[in-house]
């Protein structure tokens, strides 16, 4: 089943999807998916994301793979629901998406070994990770004005459930910009996989419901400019739609 959060007619609502594709309200409405305001899917407790998770994009950047999951945290203050509109600093020369698979814990867990790590996952959803490669400090430390300006981390439209996504490491990932496609990989060239991940953060620090990791993102990034429609989607999850606007300041 897809998950959802909107609001609409002042109230903010838990949806799923119809099997038409329209919004399921629970008292019976069916809202079309341009009469809402999208919400992201969950409301995100700890943000993980990584740096470096996919080899081609790490070749991309001129950098080494890493020996270890590369990890950072982000601030909620950037996380803005489907068509959003995320805003491109005046003094940015590159800024860029970043497709990603989002996977979201259900489960408390702690040292949670990796043939058990699905177990905590509640589902999976859709992330546009933007970085604005200017402020870029170094390669192993991705600073805060990088990866955590309000509005620059849309997620959704739909989470959907773990049971409905049998294998999430062979799932084609794809990102167009106005219209043509500029990103294209799989999630089967992860350099650490799911069940990694969540063995590697669960190690040292307790996972709660609502968590979110970030798995990465593919090699193919490209400029993105203020009126940009950005499309980040991920088979069999969705299509997460945003579009760029300058900043004021």
């Amino acid at each position: 089943m897809k998950h959802g959060r909107i609001a609409f007619q002042g109230a903010i609502h838990a949806v799923t999807q119809a099997a038409d594709g329209r919004v399921f309200l629970a008292d019976g409405r069916l809202p079309g998916e341009n009469e809402v305001e999208w919400l992201a899917p969950i409301e995100a407790g700890t943000v993980f994301a990584l740096g470096l998770n996919y080899a081609d994009h790490a070749k991309e950047l001129a950098f080494k793979a890493p020996d270890a999951p590369l990890v950072f945290l982000k601030g909620t203050n950037g996380i803005v629901g489907h068509r959003a509109f995320t805003p491109r600093p005046q003094d940015a020369t590159y800024m860029h998406y970043e497709c990603e698979l989002a996977v979201v814990i259900g489960e408390q867990g702690y040292r949670v070994p990796k043939e058990r790590a699905y177990d905590i996952v509640r589902g999976y959803t859709v992330a546009n990770d933007y970085a604005i490669r200017d402020y870029l400090e170094n390669w192993y430390r991705p600073n805060l004005r990088v990866k955590n300006r309000d509005g620059c981390t849309p997620l959704g439209p739909w989470l959907v459930d773990r049971a409905d996504v049998p294998d999430p490491m062979n799932l084609t990932l794809t990102t167009r910009v106005n219209g043509t496609v500029t990103q294209q990989g799989t999630t089967a060239d992860m350099i650490f996989d799911i069940p990694t991940l969540i063995a590697y953060l669960s190690s040292f620090m307790t996972l709660y419901p609502g968590d979110v990791i970030l798995t990465g993102t593919p090699e193919g990034l490209a400029d993105v400019k203020a009126g940009d429609v950005v499309e980040t989607e991920i088979e069999g999850i969705g299509t997460l739609v945003n579009t760029i606007v300058q900043a004021k300041e």
